[in-house]
């Protein structure tokens, strides 16, 4: 069976003290093995990334984020995987949303999209985790995007993975 085609919009939510809000969920390929995503998920029909991420950000947060406050796209991503039975081929976009400490404050964060908590990283730690973050090398990747909010950075396209037969 043909992998199902999904296109995703996904956010670098940054406090500022710079620390990245990542969501913790399954890891598909091992049970009760866990993994630390950014916060985003799908287009849906009639929007456009920038649109699903805004969307996606007050689902997962609560927090309403304005369109305007959402940098660039800094980086993309293809990757192949399966959960629950299904295959997905999925085309990821990241830009970066910064947040306010009275921001954060005000977070609700959506237990079913974290199931399995939810966390502020500096880039030291998630340079020093043993824990499976995706996107990979992000330790290596965000400080530029930090900088200066990622606008001047040129989208660069991190690769194409298969996440069922990467296992690192």
């Amino acid at each position: 069976m043909a992998p199902q085609k999904r296109s995703t919009s996904r956010v670098l939510l940054v406090d500022d003290c710079d620390r990245l809000l990542l969501l913790c969920g399954r890891d598909p390929r091992t049970p009760g093995a866990r993994w630390w995503f950014t916060v985003g998920g799908g287009v849906e029909a009639g929007e456009d990334h920038r649109q699903a991420a805004v969307r996606e950000v007050w689902e997962e947060t609560r927090l309403t984020i304005p369109a305007s406050r959402l940098g660039p796209v800094v980086w993309t991503r293809q990757t192949l995987y399966s959960v629950d039975g299904l295959r997905f081929d999925q085309y990821e976009e990241y830009r970066l949303g910064r947040v306010t400490a009275a921001e954060v404050a005000r977070m609700q964060i959506d237990t079913t999209e974290a199931r399995y908590g939810h966390r502020w990283w500096t880039v030291d730690e998630l340079a020093g985790t043993g824990e499976t973050v995706r996107p990979k090398m992000m330790a290596q990747l965000l400080p530029e995007v930090l900088t200066d909010g990622g606008r001047s950075c040129v989208a660069v396209h991190l690769g194409d993975f298969n996440e069922d037969t990467d296992l690192d």
